[in-house]
């Protein structure tokens, strides 16, 4: 990391996950290409202790509260945003920083509710293994990913049944 963690943005991950292992993915609003998927994810707000950020990034984008805390990574796991990158608000970062929350989710698949959030984040979503989810997020996440993946894999279910 060549830069100081105070230039890095706040930035909560989530992993949700099944009881089968499988993990949920949405895909990004206006991304093109086939690494356009990710995690949820979303700033911290001044003050807001990391896991009541993590839930309630995870309500707003997904629509899920239905939830059991699994594990968080340790650290901050930090990435750089690529070369001109101009999302509204984050021009002052380099890039961000982020503690991962890995969840069970409890709940049923009506929960779910992508586009009640204004403006929605995602415009499709889909369960995946971990290891197919690492094939198609975004490139600049993708170090940032691997490294949560290492530190929050063992604490996920097991996959059932097939490898795919």
């Amino acid at each position: 990391m060549p830069h100081s963690l105070d230039l890095y943005r706040p930035n909560v991950g989530i992993v949700l996950v099944r009881t089968d292992g499988r993990v949920w993915l949405g895909r990004r609003v206006g991304a093109i290409g086939p690494r356009r998927w990710q995690f949820p994810q979303g700033g911290v707000d001044r003050g807001e202790p990391l896991e009541a950020a993590a839930l309630r990034e995870l309500r707003e984008e997904t629509g899920v509260s239905s939830v059991t805390f699994l594990a968080r990574t340790r650290d901050w796991i930090c990435y750089d945003f690529p070369p001109g990158h101009g999302r509204r608000g984050l021009k002052r970062w380099v890039g961000q920083k982020q503690v991962w929350f890995l969840y069970r989710f409890e709940g049923a698949e009506h929960e779910i509710d992508i586009v009640s959030h204004s403006p929605p984040e995602f415009d499709a979503w889909r369960w995946a293994t971990p290891d197919d989810a690492l094939e198609v997020v975004v490139e600049f996440k993708l170090s940032a990913y691997r490294a949560m993946m290492a530190e929050l894999k063992p604490y996920m279910p097991s996959l059932e049944g097939s490898s795919g």
